[in-house]
């Protein structure tokens, strides 16, 4: 989600807490000071307060809980804060009876370590007796699943990921408005064409270092290293050991690209593309104002053109193509994307799982689910909303978006994954300013994934 959704995703996501008086149901007890008629849901808000998407769902799934449920409020209580920032506090909150959360959005990518380190609950005997649990596709279901075979989160939606492009900015520079790149140097040579020929505008926004955080990792890094075809599988993780690869030639070759497009100016300022507010700048200012030309980025843009996103812009489909990132050299399956998503899960710590549990299966309904889905710009993973026409018709680009789940991977987001991903991260960010060459980057991230998996590594 959607850095799932979003990261990554994810942008539009949000921290709040609901207020529940409990009547018809019940909930358990809770920690130091817990009140059993309030229900905590954490959630990520936009830094820029401009993003209301989850917001607006929330409120409607709060009148619809409060009129089944009479005498019961929900009270929202957002949290700002970059992807980074907001897996830090939410891990503070989690630690504690006393500020724990009673639900959480929690990231696909942390959810193993979160699992690890205690701090969530298994849902197992909630949804042994939720039916609508068996519409979930079973990817998704992986996706919240501990290396315990037990399930610690219901997934609300998948993304993927490609490239966006301006079309006015293309028939400038005299590139096709029906562009499908092959191959990574036909991405290279259409920026190349733009900084010659368009000045003034961004050629091509990859996202890179550590200020991004997971976007940087799983929106460029891995949408280049998974479509090098290296270790002819999983180049991060060997299944069969159990161990993480140390850097190769294909994850080299992910660092070159990236070194690549800063070196030649064919990115963002370096200032920029470090600052930890640029995914926000690309969705509300470069694509919509004509300042970018090409931007590898997720499914989930969209939602920040809505009305009432305070980046409204209607004719984004009209003014944007879409066309899948390539695999290197064009080899099989041609093109390449990652996936992810978002789950609401339940604290170990929670004072009241119960009352969250029922506001999350208001929240996962068929009909809610859709809504979110179409709202939040995500690839459904219920597979009766997938099969619904109009959820396939409800936005342009769902259904391009939704065709590159048959080429996608997902992260191995084992309990070590966030300490790798900061290793790729800082290996990126040596190569955007200039600091490191692609080789001691690549050095650079051996040593620090074996200091990340204590050692637990394979030579490629």
């Amino acid at each position: 989600m959607r850095p799932h959704r979003r990261t990554t995703r994810r942008s539009a996501l949000v921290t709040l807490t609901l207020t529940l008086a409990a009547t018809t149901l019940t909930a358990c007890g809770g920690g130091s000071g817990s009140d059993p008629d309030t229900v905590k849901v954490s959630f990520k808000q936009s830094t820029d307060n401009s993003i209301k998407v989850m917001d607006t769902y929330l409120a409607d799934i709060k009148k619809q809980f409060e009129k089944a449920n009479p005498g019961k409020k929900v009270e929202f209580v957002p949290i700002k804060a970059p992807d980074s920032e907001y897996y830090t506090k939410l891990q503070q909150m989690l630690r504690s009876p006393r500020t724990a959360p009673d639900l959480v959005y929690e990231d696909t990518f942390l959810i193993n370590s979160d699992i690890t380190s205690g701090y969530l609950k298994p849902l197992d005997p909630y949804l042994a007796k939720w039916p609508d649990w068996n519409r979930f596709v079973d990817t998704a279901k992986d996706a919240a699943r501990g290396q315990d075979g037990k399930t610690y989160g219901v997934p609300d939606g998948t993304d993927t990921r490609g490239l966006w492009f301006s079309r006015d900015i293309f028939a400038k520079a005299g590139l096709p408005a029906d562009w499908q790149p092959k191959t990574w140097d036909d991405v290279l040579d259409a920026a190349r064409a733009i900084k010659e020929k368009v000045p003034g505008v961004i050629p091509l926004n990859v996202y890179t270092g550590k200020p991004v955080g997971e976007a940087a990792t799983m929106q460029t890094f891995e949408m280049l290293l998974y479509g090098t075809g290296d270790a002819g599988g999983d180049p991060l993780y060997d299944r069969a050991s159990k161990k993480w690869r140390t850097a190769g030639q294909g994850f080299e070759d992910a660092l070159a690209f990236v070194e690549t497009v800063y070196k030649e100016k064919l990115g963002p300022d370096v200032a920029d593309a470090l600052d930890p507010n640029v995914m926000t700048r690309v969705r509300g200012e470069w694509l919509p104002q004509g300042k970018l030309g090409i931007a590898l980025d997720g499914s989930w843009l969209p939602q920040d053109w809505l009305a009432g996103s305070g980046h409204e812009w209607p004719e984004w489909s009209k003014e944007l193509g879409l066309a899948a990132m390539p695999t290197q050299r064009g080899q099989a399956p041609g093109k390449v994307s990652m996936s992810g998503g978002w789950t609401w899960s339940i604290p170990d710590k929670a004072g009241n799982p119960d009352l969250a549990f029922e506001f999350l299966k208001t929240m996962q309904s068929k009909t809610n689910a859709q809504k979110w889905y179409i709202a939040n710009s995500g690839i459904a993973v219920r597979e009766d909303v997938a099969n619904d026409p109009a959820y396939v018709r409800a936005q342009p680009g769902i259904k391009f978006f939704t065709d590159l789940v048959a080429s996608t991977h997902y992260r191995p987001a084992f309990p070590a994954y966030p300490k790798v991903s900061t290793a790729i991260q800082e290996a990126m960010e040596g190569v955007t300013t200039g600091d490191m060459s692609v080789a001691d980057a690549a050095s650079g991230y051996d040593d620090a994934l074996k200091d990340a998996t204590d050692n637990q590594v394979v030579q490629k």
